[in-house]
């Protein structure tokens, strides 16, 4: 296995799936595989199969070409923060979000599509 390309794949991946807000669990659903499986494409220790690939591409909303490290990353804008800035509040944030009852999770909802216009 290329080990370069399985990072950069695994890290494209993992940028576009933490924009997008999902879980691994979540991506790993919608496109078939094992969370194990996909948790270890994410972290660079596989590459996946052309087919996957492919539903990854669709679910994730990026072109086979971001996930190859050939053309912009996934799930950034210029001038955006890092993705190593913005993790630690993310998953803060997430962490919280867990803890909701439903009603207040759609309210935080309501409050973050909000802001993000």
């Amino acid at each position: 296995m290329n080990e370069e390309l399985g990072i950069t794949i695994g890290t494209a991946a993992r940028a576009a799936r933490e924009h997008l807000g999902l879980t691994q669990a979540e991506v790993a659903e919608r496109i078939g595989l094992v969370h194990a499986v996909y948790s270890r494409l994410e972290r660079g220790k596989m590459l996946p199969s052309v087919p996957s690939l492919y539903r990854l591409c669709g679910e994730l909303r990026v072109s086979p070409e971001t996930l190859l490290g050939l053309g912009p990353p996934a799930g950034g804008k210029k001038g955006q923060r890092t993705q190593d800035e913005e993790e630690p509040k993310l998953r803060r944030l997430l962490h919280l979000a867990r803890k909701l009852e439903a009603e207040d999770l759609d309210a935080l909802l309501h409050v973050a599509s909000a802001l993000a216009r």
